[in-house]
Order: C-alpha cells, then sequence, then structure tokens
C-alpha cells in the first residue's frame, strides 16, 4: 500500500501495493546514508524506516504510532532487524519524550509524514473511507471520540465550523443543516449514511473527487486533533534534535502544509516573531537553517506510480546550536477550530 495520503484516491482506499511517498527525497534530507539515530513519527506500514536502517547498517530508529494495528504488524520488522528498532505506541507529539524514555537526549533526524495511513483508509472497518461501507469511526488509536459521536452530538455551527476550516468545504452550512434534520429521524452510523448524505448536497464534477472527500477529511481531522498533534510534534523536534539534525515533513494538504511552512520560516528567521520594539540582540537567534529551497515535490514519474502522492510536498530544516524556543502561538491558532458562532446551536 501507499505510506500516506488525502484525496480522492486518498478518500476513496482501495488495494494497492506499499510505495512509500517521496521516499529517496526522505532519505537525502534526513542524510541517513551518513548515519545515526533517527525517529519516524508516523511508522504506518515502516516504509520509512525500512529505508533508513538499509541506508546504513548502524543507523537506529525510534519508531512512532498512534495506531495499535501498525504496532501489531510492525513487530515483524522490529524482529528482523534486531535491536536497531524500538517501535513505541504513541503519539508522535510526544517524541521527544518518548526518546528520553528510550533513554537517549538527543537525535539526528525526525521524519513525519502528516495524515491518514493508507492501512486505514484501505480497512472498511476503520472508518476512514466512504468507498467501503463500515462504522464511522475515524479514531487512529481506536479510543475517545469517534466520528459518529461527532456527527451525531456536535451543535450545527460547529459541525460548520469543523467542515469548512479543516475541509475547505464551501457547503459547510448547507452540510450542516442536513445533519441535524437528517439525526432527529436517526442517528449516523456508518460512512454510507453520511457519504450519501453529503453526495445530495455537493454537486461532483465528472472525473472529479467524490463530493463527500472534504467532509470526510475536516471529521478526520477533528476527531483525531491532527493539526494540534502537528505542530506539538513541530515544537518537540525542535527540542530533541541535536546540532546538524534533521527535521523532514511530509505533508499532503494545505491546512498541514501551511503551519510546516511558518514553522520553518520562523525558526530559520524569514519570518520575524519577535516585537518590533525589542533591539535586534534582544530578538531570537534562528533554531533551524533550510535544508531545501522551498518545498520538495514528487515527480512526474512517480505520481503516475503512485496517484496518491500528487498532493505530497516534503520540507526540511537542519537544527542550529541555538536553544530550543517557545511554541508559537501563530502556529497553536492555526491548528485549532475557530470558534466563530455560538456552541449553543447558533449558526455559522
Amino acid at each position: 500500500m501507499t505510506e500516506r495520503g488525502d484525496g480522492p484516491a486518498g478518500a476513496a482506499g482501495g488495494p494497492s501495493r506499499h510505495v512509500p511517498v517521496l521516499l529517496g527525497e526522505v532519505c537525502a534530507a534526513l542524510e541517513a546514508k551518513s548515519g545515526g539515530t533517527f525517529v519516524d513519527g508516523t511508522f504506518g506500514a515502516g516504509g520509512y524506516t525500512r529505508a533508513i536502517l538499509d541506508a546504513n547498517p548502524h543507523n537506529r530508529v525510534i519508531a512512532i504510532d498512534r495506531d495499535p494495528n501498525a504496532i501489531t504488524a510492525g513487530q515483524t520488522l522490529v524482529e528482523k532487524m534486531k535491536r536497531r528498532i524500538d517501535l513505541v505506541h504513541g503519539r508522535f507529539g510526544d517524541l521527544d519524550d518518548i526518546v528520553k524514555a528510550q533513554g537517549l537526549s538527543d537525535v539526528d533526524g525526525v521524519v513525519l509524514d502528516i495524515g491518514v495511513s493508507s492501512m486505514q483508509l484501505d480497512e472498511a472497518d476503520r472508518g476512514f473511507s466512504f468507498r467501503n461501507e463500515g462504522p464511522l469511526d475515524m479514531r487512529m488509536e481506536r479510543a475517545g471520540q469517534s466520528a459518529a459521536d461527532l456527527v451525531n452530538e456536535a451543535p450545527e455551527a460547529e459541525l460548520a465550523d469543523i467542515f469548512y476550516h479543516y475541509g475547505e468545504e464551501r457547503r459547510a452550512r448547507a452540510v450542516a443543516r442536513a445533519i441535524i434534520e437528517a439525526r432527529r429521524k436517526a442517528p449516523f452510523e456508518t460512512t454510507k449514511q453520511l457519504a450519501d448524505l453529503v453526495a445530495t448536497l455537493i454537486w461532483q464534477e465528472p472525473g472529479g473527487a467524490h463530493p463527500a472527500t472534504r467532509v470526510f477529511q475536516a471529521l478526520r481531522i477533528a476527531v483525531n486533533d491532527e493539526l494540534g498533534e502537528l505542530v506539538r510534534a513541530l515544537h518537540a523536534a525542535e527540542r530533541i534534535l541535536k546540532p546538524g539534525g534533521r527535521l523532514v515533513v511530509v505533508t499532503f494538504h494545505s491546512l498541514e502544509d501551511r503551519i510546516v511552512k511558518q514553522f520553518f520560516a520562523a525558526r530559520t528567521g524569514r519570518l520575524s516573531t519577535g516585537s518590533r520594539h525589542l533591539p535586534m540582540t534582544q530578538q531570537a537567534r534562528p533554531t533551524f537553517e533550510a535544508a531545501t529551497r522551498g518545498a520538495v515535490m514528487p515527480t512526474e514519474a512517480e505520481t503516475a506510480r503512485n496517484p496518491r502522492a500528487r498532493s505530497a510536498k516534503l520540507r526540511a530544516g537542519i537544527r542550529t546550536g541555538e536553544p530550543a524556543q517557545e511554541p508559537l502561538s501563530a502556529l497553536t491558532m492555526l491548528s485549532e477550530l475557530p470558534r466563530t458562532a455560538d456552541k449553543r446551536g447558533g449558526r455559522r
């Protein structure tokens, strides 16, 4: 299967070969051939971890995944690679604490592949895909509030905000209103119920994405706090990388990429985060240097082999020797759902 991705092909789900996105570019940006200890914050099917280990026989990887299924499936690779992998069930937003729990004070590289994995999309019982009917779940950890809970319990205004801000769905209000009306008769339980409802409200362009694509993306992000987790992971990587260490992030849609782009802009000094009233001597010095010129995109050959890679963007930075800075409040604001309406039931 492919490693990760959103969009029409990704949302649809469907059996496919495992093809990690931008694999060569990720290993090059990490300088994995030079050797060291690396964190794979989104283990998935182990594509990046395996490539990092293959790049140098002395490499070690601390691999993290919040999905218990990925942890179980990854045990074969752990056994094969002996003591070169530590596979940890957890969230990559806590990667600095996870690294320290393994007895290390810093690492040489961190890679994050953001979004839902193909394994999750392709398993109907996980509820991520609208192509194959399954329970409306979408929980990466199989714990906590599900998508069904959110759809059946959230006020109309909150649902509209979720669809608009996390899914960039222009008909967010109409979808939210229709959900409220439909759930008065019966609760939503399956992916097909929700997808069918959305399809009656949003016109599908010939050859375009399924009408429910953006709604499902938005629910998944909200259920798993994906943007908040990304912000925490960026700051955690800054704290745990040694000088010269590399942070590599692969994103699949504009919401994620905007956060990563602004993080690197601020931490490389290209975007000022200090007060204009402070003298330059008091401004924080860059904690990263740019490792790439802008975003690295997949080649035409890769997207032809793996359509789910077409929206991928890679950004990378090299850690300087400056102390880690305080978390950027601007990024936290980008990751949170704007409160544009009274959550007691008002409309956007």
